[in-house]
């Protein structure tokens, strides 16, 4: 299997990516500039990350040519409109290091606010100043209001997907709009890496669970952004291409679905962000339970 996918405008997008979510700017460097001697051709952040400087510093301290390189960033939902938007993207441009962004994203679909972002985004993407724009965490009513204004389709879409929320319907309303799945939160936040069927799956193929769910949504036609900042750990989750997972066994990791959350659910965004409503706290599975016995 190629190790890229084809986006909609026809650019080569990696499959496999390093996350950079919740690292401090010490962390994100030296992971980065591990992950691309590793083989890895992508690296996603964000200005909500507060280390976009870091990630910019371990391509620059990395041995790989900046053109090889797919990064990826996202507006913060506080800073959507026209010109925030444009602002955003050029401070992001300076704190990166970068010339251009391969793929810049709306993180959150803050009501009101997106169409205007994308506007912005499709002239910046015009000018080539951006390779490829998407969207992340949008469901299919955020992108039905995009697209009452938008001139170009998203390319992405970036949502939580992993073997306990497989948003199969999401994912094929991305494809029925020509729009990539992305997936954030791959290993379920490392609470999948010690699930019973995971670990008796793994054992079979000689793989780690990690390494398991990598291979799934590669199989699933998903892009995937697995984080670590332990180094061995980051070279392990890029050694996903000397095996395929059985259409059987992709059954039965599909079957674990439990459309089961680990991050923000986009219903509920704007009343966790701009409201009153507090994260729900995560209630653990009967094999969760079971582990803890």
């Amino acid at each position: 299997m190629s190790r890229t996918i084809k986006l909609a405008n026809g650019i080569e997008m990696p499959r496999v990516g390093l996350g950079v979510f919740q690292m401090t700017p010490e962390q994100a460097e030296n992971a980065t500039k591990v992950a691309l001697e590793a083989g890895y051709r992508s690296i996603d952040t964000a200005q909500g990350y507060n280390n976009e400087e870091a990630v910019g510093g371990g391509l620059i301290a990395s041995s790989i040519p900046r053109e090889e390189v797919f990064i990826t960033t996202k507006v913060r939902a506080s800073l959507l409109g026209y010109d925030t938007t444009k602002a955003a993207f050029y401070e992001s441009l300076e704190k990166l290091q970068l010339d251009y962004i391969d793929l810049f994203l709306i993180h959150w679909p803050k009501t009101g606010l997106y169409n205007e972002a994308w506007r912005a985004m499709e002239e910046l993407y015009e000018a080539g100043k951006i390779r490829a724009i998407g969207v992340s965490n949008f469901l299919p009513e955020h992108l039905a209001q995009l697209l009452t204004t938008a001139k170009i389709t998203p390319m992405i879409n970036q949502i939580e997907v992993h073997p306990m929320l497989s948003q199969v319907e999401a994912r094929k309303h991305n494809d029925s709009l020509g729009i990539i799945t992305e997936a954030y939160c791959p290993l379920g936040s490392g609470r999948l890496l010690h699930h019973p069927e995971l670990l008796k799956l793994a054992e079979k193929y000689g793989k780690t669970t990690a390494q398991l769910m990598i291979r799934w949504e590669i199989q699933n036609n998903i892009v995937t952004i697995p984080k670590s900042v332990n180094q061995d750990r980051i070279k392990s989750n890029f050694d996903v291409w000397d095996f395929e997972i059985s259409a059987g066994d992709i059954e039965i990791i599909n079957g674990l679905n439990e459309n089961k959350r680990v991050g923000t659910d986009p219903h509920h965004f704007m009343e966790i962000f701009y409201g009153d409503m507090k994260q729900p706290d995560y209630v653990l599975s009967d094999w969760e339970k079971e582990l803890e016995k």
